[in-house]
């Protein structure tokens, strides 16, 4: 017997976990957004530091892809990645990007948009070195966003990877990490009615950041 089909127009969730006012929220988004992420890791929400990078091509062409966030401070927010990637391509085109962090159990949402660099040669070579061998023959092994005959060509070009290199394969040059400096940022928390909390801080000429309610 088939399922019965879901009506997916009639799903519906009722927010009512916490709340977002200006009294209560930082002046500096940068320490709201530290916050809002140490209570997704302390509630155990699954991989809490995944987020959506979005990015436009040449043509106008927006897409999305989900990466992991592995570092933060006053200058940006910080991944790596495949430079000869999709999104490292049109990163190479076109240096402003957009970032959202969902965390479904806490009703929470951060949208982060900036421009992007990439980081430098020594933090890229930091953190590759601190990844797990597996991982970092697999950044040899993956010609990212390229059209591939099967799965057997990344079997195999890892094998040839860790023939060659054995425990110490050296940084890819076409692999390393970006830095999203925010000009902007979103931070919301759903409500009960749908009257949900958003709060929006753009940067200011003067380096400050102009904090200010959004209608939901």
């Amino acid at each position: 017997m088939s399922n019965p089909t879901i009506d997916i127009a009639a799903l519906r969730k009722s927010y009512e976990r916490a709340e977002l006012n200006e009294d209560a929220s930082h002046a500096d988004p940068l320490k709201q957004f530290d916050q809002w992420l140490n209570e997704a890791i302390a509630a155990q929400v699954p991989e809490p530091n995944a987020m959506t990078l979005a990015t436009v091509d040449s043509k106008l062409r927006p897409s999305t892809r989900v990466v992991l966030v592995k570092g933060y401070d006053a200058r940006g927010i910080v991944w790596f990645t495949n430079y000869n990637s999709r999104k490292g391509l049109e990163l190479a085109g076109n240096p402003y990007a957009a970032l959202q962090f969902h965390w479904v159990e806490l009703e929470r949402v951060v949208r982060i948009e900036g421009v992007v660099e990439k980081v430098s040669a020594e933090e890229s070579d930091a953190y590759f070195n601190s990844r797990p061998l597996d991982s970092r023959i697999g950044a040899w092994a993956s010609p990212q966003s390229e059209v591939i005959a099967s799965r057997s060509v990344l079997v195999t070009n890892a094998a040839k990877y860790g023939a060659k290199f054995f425990l110490q394969p050296p940084r890819p040059p076409h692999w390393g990490g970006y830095r999203l400096q925010p000009d902007n940022w979103q931070f919301w928390q759903g409500r009960k009615s749908r009257l949900h909390d958003r709060l929006r801080y753009t940067l200011q000429a003067d380096s400050s950041w102009l904090r200010e309610r959004l209608a939901p």
